[in-house]
């Protein structure tokens, strides 16, 4: 699966315009240009979601990220790339539409 490598500075949005943001930072990590190279050991929260449904607010909360099918790993995790299949999805766990990648320099692709 190729694809653009995500880092802790890459724009990342949920389909209704609200922002993803990591909510955790494994210390250590692998760098590349300052920032932390994103991996499945990250977790993803969504902020900002304007989302309702019948004038419920449904937000995104969360992104749910599947890292594989590279073989490419930083610190033992699988990275993420703007290819990488992920979900964002509400606090009540009801998917609501993939994540949204700002196109971004491409510092390193994965092949």
């Amino acid at each position: 699966m190729p694809g653009s490598l995500l880092d802790t500075d890459t724009v990342i949005g949920c389909p209704h315009g609200g922002r993803v943001t990591t909510a955790t930072t494994p210390s250590g990590g692998v760098r590349l240009a300052g920032a932390l190279v994103a991996t499945a050991a990250h977790s993803y929260v969504v902020i900002g979601c304007p989302h309702t449904v019948d004038g419920v607010p449904m937000p995104c909360v969360t992104v749910r990220w599947t890292a594989g099918g590279t073989g490419v790993t930083a610190g033992g995790m699988p990275v993420l790339l703007d290819t990488s299949a992920a979900q964002c999805f509400s606090a009540a766990f009801v998917p609501q539409g993939p994540p949204v990648v700002q196109s971004a320099r491409r510092r390193v692709t994965v092949r």
